[in-house]
């Protein structure tokens, strides 16, 4: 009897350190999570740290991406590195690259609150969901409203931007008044992912066109010398180059200051995305009046991507599926749910971050004109594709190319050429 009762003492105790041991586990976990826009990256790790505070055995850490690094790329290297994030912030265009690795979300509540087509670059070909929408964005020329309506002593109306003519005589205004007018930012992501890939998204509204476009790039069918939109958009280029506040030293400028180039009003137009406010507001001293320009490719008002601009969901989410712990993936989707359901996870990504949510049912309007300016486009159904399906390595070499134009390394013919040869060689 005494032998049992040791046995049974000792099962209890096994069973209680057990116990113990997984209750332990459950209260000390961590998950890392990456991220690639480095413009919130203080304001997601304030985020990771308040809902680590609120959140009982739960710590979130936020890592960014390197500069000069592409997300799929640090993705990558963390995965071979064994160190992979529970969540990782990738391109739309990477989502797929990563299937084989991700955590399918189907069944996560999310799901049926995401907004129209915002899960279609995050959808596998069996059906499985393998990201999270992170945040709608758009881009196209933004503009300082104050400095252009002191340059035109009176009210400015965006919508009469609508030709490249329109833009140049808006351009010849602001000069005139004493003020730059244009500056362009030399980096090869905003010329390569953003500037160029409008010459595919003016293709046609239809985006089966735009693919049917790109696919005759690679097979070599399509010659870009002979495409109205591609050459309606290098001449506006060449129009922006003529105005443009560093023509003397045209690769010279950065992203920072460029926020603050136009934020302060030393310029009146820069052409980015509205990614760019947590740093413009910085330098606008309480000016709130700013806005987007579309990207006007020819003469004509009535052309497809004169009077509309990108929008599109333009980064995700993957939850981790091969290297982190089922805790760390629970937690990692603990904190997902927050973002979208809880009325302060809400609050903290739209206003404290300035994002536009993918989800129908937040209702928090943005607080930055930027945002606002956006929303105001694809009411008025006002909007181009934002082409997001472009290779990892897209931004970087067509990027490259594009730099060479602006500083008149080569001419346009040797600029097609190698976007052609890009395509191809893919």
């Amino acid at each position: 009897m005494s032998r049992i009762k040791a046995g049974l003492s000792m099962l209890v105790f096994v069973l209680v350190v057990s116990l113990f041991s997984a209750a332990a586990l459950a209260q000390n976990v961590h998950i890392t999570v990456l991220n690639s826009k480095g413009e919130i990256q203080a304001q997601l790790e304030e985020i990771a740290a308040y809902y680590s505070s609120i959140t009982e055995g739960v710590t979130v850490e936020v890592a960014a991406v390197p500069v000069g690094q592409s997300p799929f790329e640090r993705a990558t290297a963390l995965y071979a590195s064994g160190n992979a994030p529970a969540l990782l912030m990738v391109d739309a265009g990477d989502v797929l690259l990563f299937q084989d690795r991700a955590l399918a979300l189907n069944d996560e509540k999310w799901v049926a609150d995401a907004i129209e087509n915002s899960l279609d670059m995050a959808t596998a070909a069996d059906g499985r969901i393998l990201a999270f929408p992170v945040t709608v964005e758009g881009y196209g020329f933004i503009y300082n409203k104050a400095v252009i309506e002191q340059a035109l002593g009176g009210t400015f109306d965006p919508k009469t931007i609508n030709t490249r003519q329109a833009l140049r005589e808006l351009l010849d205004k602001i000069e005139a008044s004493g003020t730059a007018s244009l500056v362009i930012g030399p980096e090869d992501w905003s010329l390569g992912a953003h500037f160029f890939a409008l010459a595919y998204a003016t293709q046609s509204p239809d985006f089966a066109e735009i693919k049917k476009f790109q696919e005759g790039l690679k097979n070599g069918e399509v010659k870009l010398a002979d495409n109205a939109q591609v050459n309606g958009l290098l001449d506006t280029f060449d129009l922006m180059k003529e105005y443009n506040y560093d023509r003397m030293d045209p690769l010279a400028s950065t992203y920072d200051r460029g926020t603050e180039l136009i934020g302060t009003g030393e310029v009146a137009v820069w052409f980015q995305g509205n990614w760019t406010w947590p740093q413009i507001k910085d330098f606008a001293a309480g000016n709130d009046q700013f806005g987007f320009l579309p990207v006007p490719i020819s003469d004509n008002p009535a052309d497809y991507g004169n009077t509309q601009v990108p929008v599109g969901v333009t980064k995700y989410f993957i939850l981790d599926g091969e290297q982190n712990s089922p805790a760390q993936q629970q937690a990692a989707k603990d904190f997902l749910n927050w973002l979208v359901y809880d009325p302060e996870g809400q609050k903290r990504m739209v206003i404290d971050a300035s994002i536009i949510p993918a989800f129908k049912n937040i209702t928090i309007t943005p607080e930055d004109p930027l945002a606002a300016s956006l929303l105001e486009y694809v009411r008025e159904g006002r909007t181009l594709n934002f082409v997001l399906n472009l290779p990892p390595d897209h931004w970087a070499q067509v990027g490259a190319s594009m730099q060479k134009y602006l500083a008149d390394f080569v001419d346009r013919a040797g600029l097609l050429a190698e976007v052609e040869a890009y395509w191809r060689g893919l």
